[in-house]
């Protein structure tokens, strides 16, 4: 029988050469932006403003003038789709602070009047510093929350098992190890492609943690069935078998997802293609850690491989208590 779990130190290591440079990508963008991630307006606040011009007219220099009259000095101004367009239309996307009603609406009649502006392709957002901050809040309480429930239900379910508390250990390493590759990607497209973290991107992470601990539980299940069945074969023989009972399970289920998120790559739209993308990358690396992560790491701890993790040798009986 092909043994598996007897190469999980290669695991380990292709894991550690994921997830190292996502990190030191990510202390890269602090170091240089201040930030993890390009945050969007969904975390931090601000406003943004798409432009459709129907003509000629409107360039960076006389958008930039109108923020900048209305109090806006620190501004972001790209321009989308093709600058040399022969019919005359012209998208222009546009970051500023947060502005009340008033100045928005005064914002928006003098950038209509440097060219005919499409009203109906008129995209405006706007989001208070204080909601940022609330979002950015709930956001991280939504991460720790699953954390726990996930560890309670685990060591629930498997209370039968010795050391059931292992069994949630290693599902929420796996799915920390998810996490951590998800956002070494989403910092590394951030400063190549402008990338921003707004509410999907936690959608992705949390729907990621979802089919991660999915994919675990169900590895973990055929262990807990299979461990009174094979009385006396070793743990770790145990573990290889159960892990290719349902792997091919697994994988059927990945495949059918990844399956649809490649269609929606290729012929999706441009506003969910990034949250596809994030979520395919999340997928895959979770079908890769509840495998090759997640039931390794209870074969290591059982060998005493992890530190703080041995087995404690038995005490030696003192004179006294012989006696």
């Amino acid at each position: 029988m092909f043994s598996l779990v007897q190469k999980r130190r290669a695991f380990y290591l292709f894991s550690a050469a994921v997830i190292i440079p996502g990190l030191l990508i990510m202390l890269y963008s602090l170091a240089t932006t201040g930030s993890l991630f390009r945050l969007s307006n969904d975390f931090v606040g601000g406003s943004i403003y798409e432009l459709t011009y129907t003509a000629v007219g409107a360039n960076e220099s006389n958008i930039r003038e109108v923020f900048t009259t209305n109090g806006n000095n620190d501004i972001s101004i790209q321009q989308l789709g093709d600058p040399n367009d022969p019919s005359g239309i012209n998208r222009w996307s546009v970051r500023a602070s947060f502005q009340d009603a008033a100045v928005s609406d005064a914002i928006l009649e003098q950038l209509g009047s440097l060219a005919p502006l499409d009203l109906d392709n008129l995209r405006v957002e706007q989001v208070s510093p204080t909601v940022g901050q609330e979002v950015t809040q709930a956001a991280v309480v939504a991460v720790l929350l699953a954390t726990g429930v996930v560890t309670l239900f685990i060591v629930i379910a498997f209370r039968q098992v010795p050391n059931a508390f292992r069994y949630g250990l290693c599902a929420i390493a796996a799915m920390v190890h998810d996490v951590l590759a998800v956002c070494g990607v989403m910092s590394l497209m951030g400063l190549l492609l402008g990338w921003e973290v707004d509410a999907l991107f936690l959608t992705a992470v949390l729907t990621v943690v979802g089919y991660s601990i999915q994919d675990t539980i169900v590895m973990f299940d055929r262990i807990r069935e299979n461990i009174p069945k094979h009385l006396g074969e070793p743990y770790e023989t145990i573990v290889n078998r159960s892990v290719l009972e349902t792997m091919h399970r697994s994988l059927a289920t990945q495949l059918n997802a990844f399956f649809v998120m490649i269609a929606i790559l290729l012929f999706g739209g441009e506003s969910i293609k990034q949250f596809i993308g994030i979520l395919f990358i999340g997928l895959l690396t979770g079908t890769y850690s509840s495998i090759f992560i997640a039931v390794p790491l209870l074969v290591s701890i059982q060998k005493g491989e992890i530190p703080f993790f041995r087995p404690q040798p038995p005490k030696r009986k003192t004179a006294d208590a012989e006696a």
